[in-house]
């Protein structure tokens, strides 16, 4: 429970303790498949306009060049950018279930006008674009706002196997929008099918929009923005929830207790000076991570489909049946290997994911060069290079989320997921190049080759690096700044300076 607050302003709170003390139970389930569909969108988004890239160059669709298909993708991906960093703001000032609401009405607003997409002259391929950067704006939002509720709503023994199984079900999103787009492209006429697969998402996401309106607002949100009296009523109707389930609720432990003093809101230049002067390490860490895998990933799913068609000859109307292959590797990586991350260790299975995947690209890549490869192996080679990188990159969101402050999370979300961004949309342009017509197999080669690059770099420095948060409380893997200012606070560590120590 929250105190009275004190004539200092200081208020002692129990909160995170009696979330983190909670059992699993069928409102988490329940949370999880509300807040998660986030993931399930983006990659039923990014995976429809792959699987149509190489339909939307044809004469009867709107006869887009391979580069106009490419920046098509980076275009949904300077939205994502925007979205994150002005909802991400909005997240840590008005609250999660306000953000997690709007951000998922932007998104449907933006995906169900690009299926109004009507012609393939300049003015309507514009409109085009537009409508892919509204819906990526949604879809950035909605990273920063739920990556902030789930982490703050999921007790700490699960969080990172919940964390990575729900970033993983992008690729069940994935194979949804691929079996949608396979049936579209193969029962109708093209100029038809391509549309109707975008309104999708649009029909997933009203549904989700029910659900999500029965959620709660994070209630450790709530009381270190100094409103004791509703972190109380949200914190007791989760626990009723619970409680309804037959479970019984151990006890909380008082000497978690935090003391907090509601802090000013913080913009994003003295964001900025929070990350980078108190958590040097961990800002070059989450960048890392963040960078290598949204390179790697926008690179190579956003061209796929012209890797299939330029290289090994496949129809367009098929390719969506060698993305399912592509996508279930990835969705397996995260739900088979994920409780690892809380076992095992953050350190030792962020490194060894980013690093094994990046070996066997460069191995593939070789293979690749030397024509030992055809459509069927070259899917069989990508789904088991992404079955290890789809857990890690995964934990690069688990990890830019549990490892700075309460009051700042939702915005150093959006940073780092705005950087990666940044250089993640690069890469569908470049490897859009490299591909070409399809004569030059080498390009693509050494394209492939600075992927496997990238992502080595960024296992090495999670290993360096990479703070030891498997079973924490939040409060513990980084003090709240509230927290830092008050005259006293127990069961509370100062996070940067002083890393945690490893787990035995």
């Amino acid at each position: 429970m929250a105190s009275p607050t004190s004539t200092d302003g200081a208020i002692r709170s129990l909160i995170p303790a009696r979330i983190d003390r909670l059992p699993w139970s069928s409102f988490h389930t329940r949370m999880v498949i509300a807040l998660g569909v986030a993931w399930i969108l983006d990659g039923l988004e990014i995976t429809i306009a792959s699987a149509v890239a190489d339909t939307l160059s044809q004469p009867e669709t709107l006869g887009l060049s391979s580069a106009a298909v490419g920046l098509l993708a980076t275009v949904y991906l300077a939205g994502e950018v925007v979205g994150a960093l002005f909802f991400g703001r909005l997240s840590d000032k008005l609250g999660r279930r306000n953000l997690f609401m709007v951000t998922l009405g932007v998104y449907l607003l933006g995906s169900a006008l690009t299926a109004l997409t009507l012609g393939n002259g300049a003015g309507w391929v514009a409109f085009l674009y537009v409508t892919r950067f509204i819906a990526g704006m949604g879809i950035g939002g909605e990273y920063a706002a739920i990556n902030s509720a789930i982490d703050e709503l999921i007790p700490a023994r699960y969080r990172g196997r919940v964390d990575i199984a729900v970033n993983g079900t992008y690729w069940a999103g994935a194979v949804l929008g691929t079996l949608g787009t396979f049936v579209f492209l193969k029962a109708m006429d093209l100029s038809v099918g391509w549309r109707l697969a975008f309104l999708i998402g649009p029909v997933l996401g009203l549904v989700i929009l029910v659900v999500r309106r029965h959620l709660p607002e994070s209630p450790r949100w709530q009381v270190m923005n100094g409103r004791e009296a509703a972190a109380e009523e949200s914190i007791s109707y989760i626990e009723r929830e619970v409680k309804a389930t037959g479970a019984s609720l151990p006890p909380v432990d008082e000497s978690k207790a935090i003391e907090l003093r509601p802090t000013e809101k913080i913009g994003y230049l003295a964001l900025t000076r929070v990350l980078f002067r108190q958590y040097p390490s961990r800002s070059i860490l989450g960048a890392s991570l963040m960078i290598s895998q949204s390179f790697l990933y926008n690179a190579i799913f956003f061209t796929y489909t012209l890797v299939l068609g330029k290289f090994y000859g496949v129809p367009s109307e098929s390719t969506p049946l060698y993305l399912i292959a592509f996508a279930v590797g990835n969705l397996a990586g995260p739900l088979t290997i994920g409780h690892f991350f809380d076992t095992i260790g953050r350190r030792k299975m962020i490194a060894g994911t980013y690093i094994l995947s990046g070996l066997l690209l460069a191995f593939s890549a070789v293979l690749f060069n030397a024509g030992a490869l055809n459509a069927l192996t070259q899917t069989i080679a990508w789904c088991v290079i992404f079955f290890f990188a789809s857990a890690g990159a995964s934990s690069a969101y688990l990890t830019v989320s549990e490892i700075f402050p309460l009051e700042v999370r939702a915005k150093a979300i959006a940073v780092f997921f705005a950087i990666a961004q940044c250089f993640g949309a690069l890469g569908p342009v470049i490897y859009g190049a490299l591909i070409g017509d399809g004569s030059e197999p080498f390009r693509l080669f050494l394209g492939y080759l600075l992927g496997a690059a990238v992502m080595i770099a960024g296992g090495l420095v999670a290993w360096f690096l990479a703070v030891d948060a498997e079973g924490k409380s939040l409060e513990d893997i980084a003090t709240p700044l509230s927290a830092e200012q008050a005259p006293r606070r127990r069961g509370s560590v100062r996070a940067e300076g002083a890393q945690l120590p490893r787990s035995p």
